[in-house]
């Protein structure tokens, strides 16, 4: 009977040092995770809101896992590197800051259409039929034709069209500025645009043209109908155009 009394308080003290144990080792294993170097990417120079990301604005640094922001980009292989790519800064990024995921927006109307226009030029947007949109894309290259009334030498009015832009580069179409999307992505934004076309046999191409091709497109705009042509791929050539009439065209 004595011995049965000494040996609840015997298992008593081993369950306890089994427990503190546990403990102990559970702080240890966390203190060595907090430690362990972790590579994230980080700015290889300042950033300033609206930049739109590629590989080579960014470097991977190698930190203590401690000091790693919460949803940073961390890096396991070379393929997480490219996940920035054509994202947009939200905010100003220092250099030598942490890449994070809610510093970083996708390329859409949300981070607007100034990230993609080069330096010089302006982005316009063009209403054009949803028909035609569908079969431009990003990237593309585009003509802009006008159809108006001319006065003629006679000051008969004639029925023209001419070209007055060329090899116009296309930023976006719609929503789509070119942000490259996942396949749950693409079937979310045909959905959006089927019901915006539901409303409106009308939708936008956004242009770059330097301010004076700006110009003239806005007068075509006011003073006649404008229609896109869209070019083949790799087509950059500019060629002298007459302007087409029916007259010429009968002769």
């Amino acid at each position: 009977m004595e011995k049965k009394g000494m040996l609840v308080p015997v298992l008593l003290a081993l369950a306890a040092s089994a427990i503190y144990w546990w403990v102990l080792t559970s702080k240890e294993r966390a203190l060595e995770a907090q430690h362990e170097q972790a590579t994230v990417l980080v700015s290889r120079f300042d950033l300033p809101a609206r930049t739109i990301m590629n590989v080579d604005l960014v470097e991977t640094r190698q930190i203590p896992r401690m000091y790693m922001e919460q949803d940073a980009y961390e890096v396991k292989s070379q393929s997480d590197i490219k996940l920035i790519t054509n994202l947009v800064t939200a905010v100003r990024i220092p250099k030598g800051n942490q890449i994070t995921q809610s510093a970083l927006l996708s390329l859409s109307p949300e981070a607007g259409l100034s990230v993609k226009v080069p330096p010089g030029y302006r982005g316009c947007v063009l209403p054009v039929d949803q028909d035609l949109l569908r079969l431009i894309k990003p990237g593309d290259h585009v003509d802009i034709l006008v159809t108006f009334d001319a006065v003629m030498g006679d000051n008969h009015k004639e029925n023209v069209t001419a070209t007055i832009l060329q090899n116009v580069p296309v930023l976006g179409v719609g929503s789509n500025l070119g942000q490259g999307l996942s396949g749950a992505q693409a079937s979310a934004k045909e959905k959006v645009a089927a019901a915006d076309q539901a409303f409106s046999d009308k939708a936008a191409l956004s242009l770059s043209l330097n301010p004076q091709e700006a110009q003239y497109l806005a007068l075509a705009e006011k003073n006649g109908k404008i229609d896109v042509i869209v070019r083949g791929l790799g087509d950059v050539e500019l060629h002298p155009m007459e302007i087409a009439s029916f007259k010429r065209l009968i002769k």
